[in-house]
């Protein structure tokens, strides 16, 4: 198993994975970064109302090799009754 690192980048800047995870398959990698992203979106994006987050997935060599993006955004409309 190779160890690939998960770098997150959203609007408070890029933060870098210094621990990364052993993983196998290409699958695996995709699936991580569907989970992050998700789970950093259910935290965040309610409170903002809009932002975009990616993860940059990096090899142990340091090469990038995998990207994720998630742009999200909410909007109220009149509604008398809220």
């Amino acid at each position: 198993m190779a160890r690939y690192f998960f770098d997150l980048i959203n609007g408070d800047g890029p933060v870098r994975d210094n621990e990364g995870q052993e993983i196998s398959t290409r699958e695996e990698i995709s699936r991580e970064v569907s989970r992050i992203l998700a789970d950093i979106a259910r935290e965040e994006f309610p409170e903002r109302g809009k932002g975009s987050i990616s993860i940059e997935v990096r090899n142990e060599s340091g090469q990038s090799v995998f990207t994720g993006q998630l742009s999200f955004q909410t909007q109220w409309h009149d509604d008398p009754e809220l």
